[in-house]
């Protein structure tokens, strides 16, 4: 067998409420209350351990987040309970040794004292095993959900967000690595020489510090973000160690991949200190028809009522239009207008109808989907990895808990079988065990520039 021309495929495994396919939950043998179900949860955790992902990735939101017309249109959703994502961490984490976890917070609707220490103790509490996936929140039902009326705009957003994830990193290094002396026969503390007040006064947050925390074992935990604007790459670029993203071609995922990692030079960093892992949904079968006959299922299980309601979020209500007729000509102004556009556009040249175009959406969320054999599903995955379009997966399962055991099963030992994926942990802690650098404190960066 030929050696692959790269080996150090990172795999996530992004895990929200009850399975990532909008009918999952309604899959015969799937559990439809598997978002709130922790004992299942502890068991899938433990199994992506055994399996030796990297991490569990967990996005979030804070809100009932939807565009049904009604109350009626929203009970055929079925991601409306799950779990708080810090919260159900810090309980995972303490039955698991080696598998990381990431986990959602806004910068719009949080604080970045906050922020900063349950992160800090998150980390503390894992040994070292936790991320910070860094969001700026897209939806008007999160800003009502925090006393306004409507959510910030974009270039807001992200101009808060770069303060507050200065603010976050500052106050991690309040305290030097060595700055708690601990000693129990002269009495003190610790050093206060190695102590640094923040005093940060900026255009949206004013925070004096310390942090009521000793520096993270990481150094500071992993950030990710998720964002292929313009802001939303130069905000990668500068500050993330792990970016999301939701490309569905090659080309497109490449295009991106140059683009973020073009930009980490002029912030003094190299692109080898960010990994790029794009979403996708994997229906995973023994042969290409068994996984296409699975998908199918799943599709044909989309409640038309839901659907609607996936596609107001891109370009209104529709639900005047026929379902088997081609998307209308309609005026874009939603939220995220240049999907919408692209959508759009790609519905026209495909001659999709409405229904074809919700089913299409509502398998991945807007991300890829990968189906097929392990083969083909390897082959499209080892494309893109030595390609250089992307430096893993954040791999989305459709339903649980059977969803999951298909990719350990049958996915993951062909991935091994070409030699792209490990058999074991190369570290403890997950900036280990992603190849990722501990960042030095700021003071110890400062004395190396000086020197």
């Amino acid at each position: 067998m030929t050696k692959p021309a790269r080996t150090d495929l990172k795999l996530g495994l992004a895990m929200v409420s009850n399975g990532t396919h909008a009918a999952g939950w309604r899959l015969p043998g799937a559990q439809p209350d598997a978002g709130i179900d922790f004992a299942l949860w502890k068991r899938m955790a433990q199994q992506a351990e055994a399996a030796k992902f990297h991490f569990i990735f967990l996005a979030d939101g804070q809100a009932v987040r939807t565009n049904a017309k009604d109350d009626e249109a929203l009970s055929y959703s079925g991601r409306i309970d799950q779990f708080e994502p810090l919260t159900v961490i810090s309980a995972l984490a303490a039955v698991t040794e080696r598998i990381g976890f990431v986990a959602t917070a806004s910068t719009s609707y949080n604080e970045p004292f906050t922020i900063a220490r349950k992160y800090a103790s998150l980390d503390y509490i894992s040994g070292g095993r936790v991320g910070w996936n860094v969001v700026t929140s897209w939806s008007e039902a999160e800003a009502k959900n925090f006393s306004r009326e409507k959510h910030f705009d974009h270039d807001f957003r992200y101009r808060r967000a770069e303060e507050f994830v200065d603010v976050v990193t500052g106050l991690w290094d309040s305290w030097e690595d060595d700055a708690f002396l601990r000693d129990q026969a002269g009495g003190r503390y610790f050093d206060p020489a190695k102590m640094h007040v923040l005093n940060h006064k900026g255009e949206f947050f004013s925070v004096k510090g310390p942090l009521n925390s000793a520096r993270p074992p990481q150094g500071y935990p992993v950030i990710a973000q998720a964002g292929s604007s313009e802001p939303g790459q130069e905000l990668a670029a500068r500050t993330a160690d792990l970016v999301y993203t939701a490309q569905r071609d090659f080309a497109s995922a490449k295009a991106f991949y140059d683009s973020v990692k073009g930009r980490a030079a002029k912030y003094g960093r190299s692109p080898d200190d960010m990994l790029v892992m794009p979403g996708g949904l994997i229906v995973v079968g023994e042969s290409d028809q068994q996984a296409q006959d699975r998908l199918g299922e799943l599709e044909a299980l989309i409640h038309p009522v839901h659907g609607l309601s996936v596609l107001a979020n891109l370009f209104g209500d529709l639900s005047g239009y026929p379902l088997d007729e081609p998307l209308p000509d309609i005026v874009l102004n939603g939220p995220i207008k240049s999907i919408a556009s692209t959508m759009a556009r790609q519905a026209k040249e495909k001659g999709m109808t409405i229904r074809q175009l919700y089913t299409f959406l509502s398998g991945g969320a807007a991300h890829q989907q990968i189906v097929g054999s392990p083969a083909r599903i390897a082959d499209h995955m080892q494309e893109w990895f030595e390609g250089r379009a992307c430096d893993g997966f954040n791999l989305m399962i459709p339903y649980y808990p059977d969803g999951l055991t298909e990719v350990i099963d049958l996915l993951l030992p062909e991935l091994r079988r070409r030699g792209l994926f490990r058999d074991e942990y190369t570290g403890r802690t997950l900036r280990e065990n992603l190849g990722l650098a501990r960042p030095a404190h700021g003071a110890a960066r400062m004395r190396v520039a000086g020197a």
